[in-house]
């Protein structure tokens, strides 16, 4: 199994979280985003998008983080990352979304890069489009930990919803937006920074970090 990807990418981040909780081995290829590795010949072969993530396992390329993840629940049921009542599973998914769909891909590289050189955006002003997602998507994340997390976004163990929060908290600081107004959302960050596949799975801890 080859995970592709890029240390600072936070889809790439939480599927190795995921990898991680679930005690799956795999060996790890840098897709240097910043030099346009991921429009290479090579590259496009695995993911004709150009987009990181990408898992190859069993003969063929998984891309989407959303999708692996869902792969590898499904395929590496234990631990579980969902609950196991309808419901339950429904709420998970509904946080994970929230920030995959709503936050995220409003602040990944490629809508910086389009700030800056199509319209002139300096840091502050990219920092400021940053945290004009990402506050209100935490602070609807706060309120739903609030009511079904018990140290962790849904429950007492960790879900796909944290596999998602926590890079986006690493996101919300490389743009210079507080979080203090989340106790709930920075407590799951504190105890995800002392859990062995989170700290792993950290940007820092990457063998293409720089």
């Amino acid at each position: 199994m080859i995970l592709h990807g890029y240390w600072r990418s936070g889809a790439a981040y939480r599927v190795r979280i995921g990898l991680n909780l679930k005690g799956v081995e795999y060996d790890r290829h840098g897709v240097d985003l910043r030099t346009g590795a991921q429009a290479s010949e090579a590259f496009l072969a695995l993911n004709p998008q150009g987009l990181v993530p990408a898992l190859e396992v069993d003969g063929g390329v998984l891309t989407q983080s959303p999708a692996i993840l869902e792969w590898l629940e499904e395929a590496h049921p234990t631990p579980p990352l969902l609950p196991l009542d309808p419901v339950g599973r429904a709420h998970v998914r509904a946080m994970a979304a929230l920030i995959a769909c709503d936050i995220h891909p409003l602040n990944n590289l490629r809508v910086g890069k389009a700030l800056r050189q199509t319209f002139g955006a300096d840091q502050a002003a990219v920092d400021a489009w940053a945290a004009r997602w990402i506050l209100p998507g935490f602070e609807a994340l706060e309120r739903l930990v609030e009511v079904h997390g018990d140290g962790w976004c849904f429950g007492a163990a960790p879900t796909l919803a944290d596999c998602y929060l926590i890079p986006q908290i690493y996101s919300a600081r490389r743009f210079n937006v507080s979080i203090e107004a989340f106790p709930r959302l920075r407590a799951i960050d504190a105890t995800a920074t002392a859990h062995p596949a989170f700290v792993a799975a950290h940007p820092d801890n990457q063998p293409d970090a720089d």
